[in-house]
């Protein structure tokens, strides 16, 4: 069995000074949003951390069409660092994916297309394999309490259980699901452990789970609990004097097998 992954997620946002440049961002709940540093200079110290992999995802919805932007950021990302990379944000079609590869991408996410078009998973895993192709899956409760998936940033509700949705898509060939909690984004009170469960233990592909962690121990929640296959966290990493490799330590620590530096 394959070993757990630590996965630092990089959110990017046009700068305020620059409408063309995106820098590093980190949010709690979608909503509020502060900008902390630069994409390149951050992969750097992950890599240098022995990050496994980094996941890098375009929220700005009002960017979303300049994609060329992100893959930029990639290219220069990619001369810097050698790990996998998954990256989102504004991807619309096979022609994104490919750009996105291209100037090193290794797994390409989406999210809001994938519910607006379904079809795009399924021509995307034909055309570059399903390996590639991660749906990210955003949730929250609404004012019923009821678990939704939102899209469009977590503006817009739909009419789908996350876990109905993560099950579709993986039969649509997703390789891999990136699920977010919304309502847990930036609070630091622990990942959503009951969902995670209930989406993990009803598809076949490795689910990465992220929006919540504050403390080492929800990590290993996360893979003890919720039998996540990933973790992924933006604040945690950001605002902790904690690093990457003492984080990794106390998770294992705690029993997880969790991938070691080499």
């Amino acid at each position: 069995m394959s070993k757990f992954r630590l996965i630092p997620k990089l959110q990017l946002k046009p700068s305020l000074f620059n409408s063309k440049k995106l820098v590093l961002v980190i949010t709690r709940q979608f909503k509020e949003c502060i900008e902390i540093g630069d994409p390149v200079s951050q992969a750097k110290i992950f890599q240098d951390q022995a990050s496994d992999e980094l996941i890098f995802i375009n929220i700005d919805e009002n960017s979303k069409s300049e994609i060329k932007i992100l893959a930029d950021v990639i290219n220069r990302v990619s001369q810097e660092i050698f790990m996998p990379m998954t990256v989102g944000g504004g991807v619309k079609e096979i022609n994104d994916f490919r750009l996105l590869l291209a100037n090193g991408a290794d797994k390409i996410s989406i999210n809001s297309e994938a519910f607006k078009s379904p079809e795009l998973i399924s021509k995307a895993a034909d055309k570059f394999g399903a390996q590639c192709v991660v749906v990210s899956i955003d949730y929250k409760q609404n004012e019923k309490g009821e678990y939704t998936v939102f899209i469009n940033g977590g503006k817009q509700q739909t009419n789908m259980h996350p876990a109905e949705w993560a099950q579709k898509v993986v039969r649509l060939g997703a390789g891999e699901l990136l699920i977010t909690s919304i309502d847990r984004d930036g609070m630091k009170s622990g990942l959503d452990i009951k969902m995670t469960r209930m989406i993990a233990d009803s598809v076949n592909v490795p689910v990465i789970t992220g929006g919540g962690c504050g403390v080492a121990q929800h990590f290993s929640d996360g893979f003890l609990l919720g039998k996540a296959n990933a973790v992924s966290a933006g604040t945690f990493f950001a605002h902790r004097d904690q690093n990457f490799i003492q984080t990794r330590s106390q998770i294992s620590n705690a029993g997880v097998e969790i991938r070691k530096h080499r």
